[in-house]
């Protein structure tokens, strides 16, 4: 399988804190990689350095096999990396149709065009994607009415505006109920699969991590404390001590 992220040796400190610590993983298109770990492991750091957002004190990040280490967000995005996350941030007075076309805009260069016309850019290609994340009857619907469930299959719309190869996604199952975020990660498998996608997320619902990553790596004090796949992490002595709660 392609490597899509290349994570070797990467470390970030914040003052006399280390909040990454020589961490190392990667991830293959077509799967789903579950990021875990109790509050202040590094979850949201590592993403953020992945993302951009944040250059590493050391280490390398590689997307398809070009290093994106100081790269600024927006073209890392360029790149092909999308992103959810775990508050929804969508335009509450535009349409569920218009937010889809103006993250397209922003993909094709259109954004600060004065004599554009949003309502007529991209329709199609709008469409196509609330079709795909199952939200395409209520493209006429302003964000703020929706639920948040709905909001957060048009935030995923707008995560694959830019045709992404890898997706990150930050809690993208918080705040809905069960039964809810069981269709929302059906639905982000079929996508990941079918598309040959990489995905990379963090949640703290053990039943949404469990049934749904091809593979889990535990994160612990900035450190990988543990890697495999969701049998031999649910099986981890250590896993169960630092994160589950289980003592032998």
């Amino acid at each position: 399988m392609t490597k899509l992220l290349q994570v070797n040796n990467l470390s970030r400190s914040f003052g006399g804190i280390t909040a990454v610590d020589r961490l190392s993983f990667d991830v293959e298109a077509g799967q789903i990689l579950a990021m875990i770990g109790p509050n202040g492991a590094g979850k949201s750091t590592c993403f953020n350095l992945i993302n951009g957002q944040l250059r590493p004190d050391h280490g390398s990040i590689k997307i398809c096999g070009q290093e994106i280490v100081g790269l600024a967000p927006r073209h890392v995005w360029k790149l092909g990396v999308g992103r959810t996350f775990q508050v929804t941030s969508t335009f509450a007075s535009m349409t569920v149709l218009e937010n889809v076309q103006m993250a397209l805009m922003s993909y094709h260069k259109l954004a600060r065009s004065p004599f554009r016309k949003v309502r007529h850019l991209f329709i199609d290609e709008s469409m196509d994607l609330l079709k795909l994340v199952g939200i395409e009857d209520q493209s006429h619907r302003v964000c703020g009415l929706l639920s948040y469930g709905e909001l957060k299959r048009v935030e995923l719309g707008v995560a694959l505006t830019n045709r992404p190869k890898l997706l990150l996604m930050d809690e993208p199952t918080a705040g809905m109920e069960p039964s809810e975020r069981q269709r929302l990660m059906n639905l982000i498998s079929q996508i990941v699969r079918n598309q040959k996608i990489g995905a990379l997320f963090t949640e703290h619902d053990m039943d949404v991590v469990f049934t749904h990553a091809d593979r889990i790596i535990v994160l612990n004090r900035g450190e990988l404390a543990a890697a495999g796949t969701p049998e031999e992490v649910r099986e981890n002595h250590k896993v169960q001590e630092i994160y589950l709660g289980i003592t032998a």
